[in-house]
C-alpha cells in the first residue's frame, strides 16, 4: 500500500489506516477473538498504520490493539493513540453507559495539562504492553464534546501546560508526532493560531458530503505543513448504507434535507455502477494535505469489503458530480455538547 508523510516529519503511513473504537465494543461487544481477527485482516490488507485511544472501551481498545501488534515484525508498523482523559477504576455497578459494551471497570476524567498528558501515556504504555507510540492526538477538546465554557477550561490547560509535554516527548524521541484527534473545525484552527503541529485527526468534516473542513482547515495545513488523518468518512454510516429508514449523519438521525442530497449522490453512483461507499472511501485522499483514510469496524468481513473499494482508483471527473450536494455544517451553539 502506498504511504504519505505526516508533515513535516520523517514519519509516513499507509494511505489507509484502521481506527480500532469498535473493538473497544463501540455500540456492540466485540469479543477478543473477533477484535484479533479484524486486526489481523487489516494487516493482511496491506494496512500498517493503527490508531486506537484510552477512551475505547475504558482501556479495552488498547490492551486490544496492542496483543495484537505485540506480534509483529519491530518497527512494520505505526501505532497512535490519545491523550485527554485519564481513567479511574470504579465499581463494576458504577461504570458509565457512553456507548461502550462490555467495557473495563473504568470511567474518564478530562485533563489536558502537562501532568495529565505525561500520567496519560505512561497509562497507554502499560495497556499496550508495547515500548513505542509514534503519535499522540489531544482527544476530543474543543466545543464540541465538552460545550464552550468547560472547553476554555480545558484549552487553556493544552495551551498553558499541555502542548509543552507533547513538544518534550517529540523532542526526546519517545514520539514522532502530535496533534489532535477531534469531531470539529473550529478548535483545529484556534490551536494551530496557537502552535505548530504534525496531524489532526478529523472525523467526518473531509467527507464526500461534509466539506466543513475546506474553507478555513485545509489552507491552513497546507500552509502550515500540517497533515489530516480523514476519519468518519461515511459520516455515521449513510454514505455506506445509503439514505435508507433509520440512517444516521453526524451521530444523529439523517434530516430530510441529509436524506435527500445522499439519494442524489446514491443515484450519481449507480449511474457509474459503483457503490457510493467507494467515492466516499477514496475522496479524502485526493487532497495533498490528507495521510490516510482511517478505518473503523470490529468485523474481519466489513474490512475486507471496505478494503475493496480502493481499487481501482475513480476517475477525478467523477468527483466533479457531487459537488452540488455538499454540506458544511454549521457552527455549534455555546450550550452544544456531543459526546
Amino acid at each position: 500500500m502506498k504511504r504519505r508523510r505526516i508533515g513535516r516529519t520523517s514519519l509516513e503511513v499507509t494511505e489507509f489506516s484502521f481506527g480500532a473504537a469498535a473493538l473497544g465494543g463501540l455500540y456492540r461487544a466485540c469479543p477478543r477473538d473477533q477484535a484479533i481477527n479484524t486486526l489481523q485482516a487489516a494487516w493482511d490488507s496491506g494496512i500498517r498504520y493503527f490508531d486506537v485511544a484510552p477512551w475505547y472501551g475504558f482501556g479495552l481498545g488498547e490492551r486490544r490493539v496492542g496483543d495484537f501488534l505485540r506480534d509483529q515484525p519491530e518497527d512494520s508498523y505505526v501505532l497512535s493513540t490519545k491523550v485527554g482523559r485519564l481513567m479511574r477504576p470504579v465499581a463494576s455497578d458504577k461504570v458509565p453507559n457512553y456507548g461502550y459494551v462490555d467495557p473495563l471497570p473504568f470511567d474518564a476524567d478530562y485533563d489536558y495539562s502537562y501532568d495529565g498528558i505525561m500520567r496519560s501515556v505512561d497509562f497507554s504504555y502499560a495497556r499496550l504492553g508495547l515500548n513505542r507510540i509514534d503519535i499522540l492526538y489531544v482527544h476530543d477538546i474543543g466545543g464540541y464534546t465538552h460545550g464552550k465554557a468547560l472547553n476554555d477550561h480545558h484549552l487553556g490547560q493544552l495551551l498553558g501546560s499541555g502542548l509543552k509535554a507533547l513538544e518534550e516527548l517529540k523532542s526526546s524521541g519517545a514520539i514522532k508526532a502530535y496533534g489532535l484527534g477531534v469531531n470539529e473545525v473550529p478548535v483545529c484552527l484556534d490551536v494551530m493560531r496557537e502552535a505548530d503541529i504534525d496531524c489532526i485527526l478529523l472525523a467526518g468534516r473531509y467527507t464526500l458530503l461534509d466539506r466543513s473542513a475546506v474553507a478555513e482547515l485545509l489552507p491552513l495545513c497546507e500552509k502550515k505543513g500540517t497533515s489530516l488523518v480523514v476519519g468518519g468518512v461515511f459520516n455515521s454510516g449513510i454514505l455506506a448504507t445509503g439514505p435508507v429508514p433509520g440512517a444516521h449523519f453526524d451521530y444523529l438521525p439523517a434530516t430530510a434535507d441529509v436524506l435527500a442530497k445522499v439519494q442524489a449522490m446514491e443515484d450519481i453512483a449507480r449511474r457509474h455502477d459503483l457503490p457510493l461507499a467507494a467515492p466516499a472511501m477514496q475522496f479524502p485522499l485526493r487532497h495533498s494535505a490528507v495521510a490516510s483514510v482511517l478505518i473503523g469496524t470490529a468485523k474481519p468481513e466489513s474490512l475486507i469489503r471496505n478494503m475493496q473499494l480502493v481499487e481501482p482508483e475513480l476517475p477525478a471527473s467523477l468527483y466533479a458530480e457531487f459537488e452540488g450536494l455538499t454540506l458544511v455544517a454549521p457552527p455549534l451553539g455555546d450550550d452544544a455538547v456531543r459526546v
